[in-house]
């Protein structure tokens, strides 16, 4: 994909001020039964399309608005993914200022889980 330019400066500053994880380490965690919130922040289409078993969806344009809705607890553990790791690393580091203390991105997102040949469910 061919991102605007003055986008991907946006996504390195917040890159610096959140902690990201990979998708084989969001594997290791589910196939170990960790207790996190997996949230897709994709858009609706690319939701309907599949997305990792577990996951709970609030698109990138509505987080803000309704994470404390589906995530009362500000210590929570979350795990943010889109498509490839750049809006999460966005919607984290807004989770963040909103008082989220354990918020990751996780690098690589849909594509790279795909890829690994991760397990897909759709609705």
């Amino acid at each position: 994909m061919n991102h605007a330019p003055e986008f991907l400066k946006l996504v390195a500053d917040a890159k610096t001020h959140v902690r990201e994880t990979n998708v084989q380490e969001v594997k290791k965690r589910l196939d170990a039964k960790e207790t996190f919130t997996l949230i897709d922040v994709r858009e609706d289409s690319e939701w309907a399309k599949g997305h990792l078993p577990g996951a709970v969806h609030l698109g990138r344009g509505i987080i803000e608005r309704d994470i404390e809705n589906k995530v009362p607890g500000k210590a929570t553990p979350i795990v943010l993914y889109c498509g490839g790791g750049y809006r999460s690393a966005l919607a984290a580091e807004n989770l963040q200022k909103m008082g989220y203390t354990d918020v990751l991105s996780m690098d690589g997102g849909w594509r790279g889980w795909t890829d690994a040949g991760f397990p897909t469910v759709t609705d």
